[in-house]
């Protein structure tokens, strides 16, 4: 990575909840702070299991990130979420548990945990181990509290789970004391020297998965919950839709996904031909990826995906909102995954009415387009940290 180019922080998570309850105890929230170039990522993992769970670690992880927005100091900031919390009768203690992670980026990071499996600092095939000190509650006193703090670099990542991933098949014939933090350590960096490039939403999968198969059949004897912070290049997308509102900007148009320095994504027959006739590349469709009840793919050369318009787009918006799971990897599927491998993301909007499908003095197809787009945008924002840009054209 060139060091004139910007940071990018690429967060996700994967989690499985305990067999046989209907929500998981684990929670994960993560936001981008406005204006600060920062980011702050909460894990928590609530006693228990099922809803009860559930309440304590979304409390916690909720009031987390408040604290830390806020820059409200870090012992004051932890007692409050002790105290705050109802008392286990049993332990006699208000338990959650959490990892914090304040990442600045081209800055310092700081890692706060709480009774958590400690996190990894995975950098250049190796774990490192970052500055850290201990503070101590005088109200909760057997509750520690671990401070790490270190510059993150290009590359860096920062890898956390709670208990069900180390404690996987604890137990179990096979894994009598649990998957462990240091196998779990070195199938991870075995992973990353295989692929080292591995964005973080594969490599939480990867890992979640890689203990349920620790677990008997598979099915999870506790929430388990991984999430990674990749700090990295950002990997750009341009995804045209509609074409433009005046054809003598066709070419010009077509120019914008032909000179764009990364992966590219067409939605829409009509715009699919107006950027082959203006390239002069052969457009061929694949009747045999049609699956799913949706339209089938197209190629062409110098795009990494060719889809149908609204309907794909719509079904693309359910699945990223998790409205949708698709088994199929039909051409929504595709574009979901392309969205979510991707941090920088432009769509260009084409304002033309297609009078082939409906009265142009009724453009219903043109506000459907925009509105789908833009819940893709918010989305993409929101709940996934995505940097989302749209013109119209």
């Amino acid at each position: 990575m060139n060091s004139a180019d910007p940071l990018f922080l690429d967060v996700d998570f994967f989690q499985k909840r305990k067999t046989g309850q209907f929500v998981c105890g684990d929670s994960f929230f993560s936001r981008k702070i406005p204006g600060r170039n920062r980011v702050v990522s909460v894990l928590s993992d609530g006693l228990g299991s099922g809803i009860k769970a559930s309440i304590l670690s979304s409390m916690t992880a909720t009031m987390a990130l408040r604290f830390m927005e806020g820059d409200m100091e870090i012992l004051r900031s932890a007692e409050v979420m002790m105290d705050a919390l109802p008392v286990c009768k049993v332990r006699g203690i208000s338990y959650a548990t959490f990892t914090i992670v304040d990442a600045v980026l081209h800055g310092w990071t700081r890692v706060i945990e709480m009774d958590n499996p400690p996190f990894l600092l995975v950098r250049g095939g190796r774990v490192m181990t970052p500055g850290r000190r201990e503070m101590a509650s005088s109200r909760w006193k057997d509750r520690k509290i671990t401070v790490n703090e270190f510059f993150a670099r290009p590359e860096d990542r920062i890898i956390l789970f709670s208990d069900g991933v180390t404690q996987a098949g604890m137990g179990s014939w096979a894994n009598p004391t649990g998957w462990g933090e240091e196998k779990c350590t070195e199938y991870i960096l075995r992973l990353l020297r295989d692929r080292p490039g591995l964005s973080s939403r594969e490599l939480s999968r990867r890992i979640v998965s890689e203990a349920l198969v620790r677990e008997p059949h598979e099915h999870a004897g506790d929430d388990v919950t991984c999430a990674v912070m990749y700090f990295r290049s950002p990997r750009k997308l341009l995804v045209l839709s509609g074409p433009p509102f005046d054809g003598q900007r066709d070419r010009e148009y077509a120019e914008m996904l032909g000179k764009f320095p990364g992966r590219k994504a067409i939605c829409g027959g009509t715009t699919a031909e107006i950027v082959a006739r203006e390239l002069g590349r052969p457009l061929v469709t694949d009747l045999a990826t049609a699956r799913g009840g949706m339209p089938p793919l197209s190629s062409m050369d110098g795009v990494d995906l060719i889809t149908e318009g609204i309907l794909t787009l719509t079904l693309v918006s359910k699945i990223l909102d998790g409205k949708e799971i698709v088994r199929e990897k039909n051409s929504a599927a595709r574009l979901a995954s392309l969205l979510l491998e991707s941090d920088r993301i432009s769509f260009v909007v084409g304002t033309r009415v297609n009078e082939a499908h409906q009265d142009p003095t009724l453009p219903v197809e043109l506000e459907m387009r925009r509105n789908i787009i833009r819940t893709i945008v918010r989305t993409l924002e929101e709940k996934y940290l995505k940097e989302v840009t749209v013109s119209f054209i």
